[in-house]
């Protein structure tokens, strides 16, 4: 079945899972979700345009236009994971707890300096996502870059076993979907899948020799390249200065990029490892990421009146928030704010690591405004904390505040793109 599938999406190589998003000519997968089932539109979306519809729905077999199967999304892995074995290109897979984005962009705008690449599109880095990313791949892609996401133990294994990457990269390993991890050993385990899935490939991994934990999980096999600050590394760097930009001196070059913060610094080195393994010079990898301007509201830096805001809200957990807060505390304004919003899905530890954030603020000085039930609980009396971004609002219209470096950092479930004190078109 999945070789006759293949060849319709070879006749039409775009796929769809959602009926809104359809587009003449597509092949179309019928997934379930907790609250949805894609087979309820199997009929609406072949009279859509699609030019075949992949379904779980028995009625519908032996009708023109459909292939009836047992398992829809396992059949769309299936298939992603046939056509990945149609290249013979790298293909580079990213995962992390932080930076994963990023860095997966970071690396990608270092290559396009001399190849074609194909890469993950947005955050498409689940058990969905990176089919759909793999099978976004056209024949003339030279190189292809798959970040991979986890919020529960063995998924990382099972990205690794559709997408098949020769070379890996971890960012880090940090605390985050704790309540679906379970345990810190759990998550160190499912990220470690990467670099054991490449190894078994005989590929190679780029390991931060600078993180304990990674230089742990790499162990002592033999094709490893490592960047970093130690004698082995094949490329080093500082921070010069950040202003809030960061500007990096990476061997004997120094340039200054569009992006916020010091833990970027060990993205960026990634990116340059990666580069020169594949050829890139220090030089074009430093033009590259001089031109790279994050989206997303990662790490992004917006002049908004007489404030300057880091918006860094995309997501957040007890790691990322630290090291945002470190970084904010390193900057050189008189004035640093700092609108923080409640990290989600950390279980049973999270009244613990949001006292743990609050402490930092009040360590650094950093004039804080939390947004959240879990921070409201974790404050002291007297501290600016509101259940929700409306009550931050109304506080904010009554004492804006001026002339300050803001960092706004939260969950995506805090919703704090609608804090007054974003732009509205951000």
């Amino acid at each position: 079945m999945i070789e006759e599938i293949y060849r319709t999406y070879l006749e039409h190589p775009m796929v769809q899972t959602d009926t809104r998003a359809i587009t003449p000519g597509c092949l179309f997968f019928c997934l379930k979700g907790e609250n949805f089932d894609g087979n309820d539109f199997a009929l609406q979306a072949l009279t859509a345009g699609a030019a075949a519809v992949v379904t779980n729905r028995a009625d519908l077999r032996g009708r023109d236009g459909f292939f009836v199967v047992e398992d829809t999304l396992e059949t769309l892995q299936a298939l992603a994971n046939h056509h990945r074995r149609q290249f013979r290109i790298p293909f580079i897979g990213i995962t992390g707890t932080n930076g994963k984005t990023t860095t997966k962009e970071l690396i990608t705008t270092v290559l396009r300096m001399k190849y074609r690449v194909a890469c993950t599109q947005g955050n498409f880095n689940n058990h969905i996502g990176v089919p759909l990313t793999l099978l976004s791949i056209a024949p003339e892609t030279e190189v292809a870059v798959v970040e991979m996401g986890a919020n529960h133990p063995g998924e990382i294994a099972g990205l690794c076993e559709i997408s098949e990457p020769d070379y890996g990269v971890i960012t880090n390993i940090g605390v985050a979907h704790i309540e679906g991890f379970g345990s810190r050993e759990n998550i160190v385990e499912t990220k470690r899948a990467l670099y054991e899935s490449v190894m078994k490939r005989g590929g190679t991994i780029f390991v931060n020799g600078d993180d304990a934990t990674l230089v742990e999980c790499a162990g002592g096999y033999g094709k490893q390249v490592r960047y970093g600050a130690g004698e082995d590394s094949v490329c080093c760097g500082r921070i010069a200065d950040m202003d809030p930009y960061l500007t990096v001196t990476v061997d004997n070059v120094t340039f200054r990029t569009h992006l916020a913060g010091a833990y970027n610094l060990a993205n960026i080195l990634s990116a340059i490892a990666v580069g020169r393994h594949f050829g890139i010079d220090l030089k074009q990898a430093a033009a590259a990421i001089e031109g790279y301007v994050p989206a997303n509201h990662r790490s992004q830096i917006e002049r908004v009146g007489d404030n300057t805001l880091i918006a860094d809200y995309y997501n957040a957990n007890p790691t990322s928030m630290a090291a945002a807060i470190d970084n904010l505390s390193r900057l050189s304004q008189s004035r640093k704010c700092a609108v923080l919003g409640d990290m989600l899905e950390l279980g049973e530890v999270s009244a613990t690591e949001h006292r743990h954030i609050v402490e930092l603020c009040s360590q650094h000085d950093i004039e804080a405004y939390f947004v959240g039930s879990c921070f409201q609980q974790a404050v002291p009396s007297g501290s600016h904390a509101f259940a929700n971004v409306v009550e931050l609002n109304d506080f904010l219209e009554k004492h804006p505040i001026h002339n300050a470096i803001i960092l706004i950092k939260g969950s995506r479930g805090m919703h704090l793109e609608k804090c007054a004190l974003v732009p509205a078109n951000a």
